[in-house]
């Protein structure tokens, strides 16, 4: 039967919207590549640990990179970032719950000029586990972050953000306890997703298991590793 709340006109805009965007993205994987960027695309929910990680990254020394970060309002996020010396564009999307591949590469432009480039380039994405998922960036890696006050539970709610994931980061893994969070439902859930990617517990301060997601993004950039996901 028909969806009644969808006419043609409408599937036919969203069509375009999405081909297009499609069509900036692999003028991004081209620039990404002509560059030697390898790019990770950060989703999560608002307050998963997605700056803290970054964070921690930079004040350790553990990657060379530059960020894009996407909020609805504010810098704030590129204000935590700059303290430790990384440059970070923000983009401000207004009440845009997403990052499109045209707004990344404007972004890119601008570190361009500010001969800002590095070896790495996180895309922290719009907190939400719902619109992220459907526009592609371009990125080589997308990696989810789901934190245990969150609940368990999120991989089959959201199936289409999981299935988007080339890896999953359990964030504040030390309140594991606190909210009763069972790392095996997780696996679990993403198995019935057909998802058999790594999954990595983090807390931002255990310096460890901060260490095994970089030497993970490491490797995957020596292999010139890429995304087989399509949006």
């Amino acid at each position: 039967m028909d969806n009644p709340t969808l006419s043609k006109k409408s599937i036919e805009v969203g069509m375009r919207i999405l081909s297009k965007n499609d069509q900036e993205a692999m003028k991004l994987r081209e620039f990404y590549k002509d560059n030697g960027l390898f790019v990770v695309n950060l989703m999560s929910s608002p307050g998963s640990g997605k700056t803290t990680l970054l964070e921690n990254i930079a004040k350790n020394h553990l990657l060379d990179f530059s960020v894009v970060e996407g909020d609805l309002q504010t810098n704030r996020d590129a204000q935590r970032l700059a303290r430790y010396g990384v440059n970070a564009y923000q983009i401000t999307t207004g009440d845009a719950c997403h990052l499109e591949a045209l707004m990344v590469k404007e972004a890119l432009d601008n570190l361009q000029q500010q001969g800002d480039l590095r070896d790495f380039l996180f895309i922290e994405n719009v907190g939400n586990l719902v619109c992220p998922a459907s526009y592609d960036l371009g990125a080589n890696m997308n990696i989810v972050l789901l934190s245990t006050a969150e609940g368990d539970d999120k991989v089959l709610k959201y199936p289409t953000m999981f299935m988007c994931a080339d890896a999953v980061i359990i964030s504040k893994s030390d309140l594991i306890e606190v909210f009763e969070f069972e790392v095996g439902q997780v696996r679990e859930d993403l198995a019935k997703l057909k998802k058999e990617i790594p999954l990595f517990l983090v807390a931002k301060n255990d310096l460890e298991s901060i260490k095994k997601v970089c030497e993970f993004l490491k490797a995957n950039k020596e292999k010139n590793y890429v995304s087989s996901h399509t949006f």
